[in-house]
């Protein structure tokens, strides 16, 4: 049996290995619903998630067609934060693993 200290390339491994088990991707997702309009997402993914207009437009239709979208990838933290101010804007949204 081959000692890792011996071979760096197993023990390199093992790390990217560790490190890509303990990273959680978290996806901030809107929900469709019958009282917002457009205009109303595209600019609270403008304010909220620095959105570009058209980024913003091309999720708000998704939204529209699809019943949600995921508007923005990242840490738990930051997307609770975001999730909580769509939420105060009158939108539904979650938090969820990816």
């Amino acid at each position: 049996m081959m000692n890792i200290q011996e071979n760096p390339e197993i023990e390199i491994q093992e790390v990217i290995e560790e490190v890509i088990e303990n990273v959680k991707l978290w996806s901030l997702v809107v929900f469709n619903d019958d009282v917002n309009t457009f205009d109303h997402v595209i600019d609270t993914l403008v304010d909220v998630c620095d959105h570009e207009p058209a980024q913003a437009e091309q999720c708000a239709w998704i939204i529209h067609l699809k019943g949600k979208c995921g508007v923005k990838n990242g840490d738990y933290d930051d997307l609770v934060a975001k999730r909580n101010e769509i939420c105060r804007r009158g939108l539904s949204a979650e938090v969820m693993m990816k």
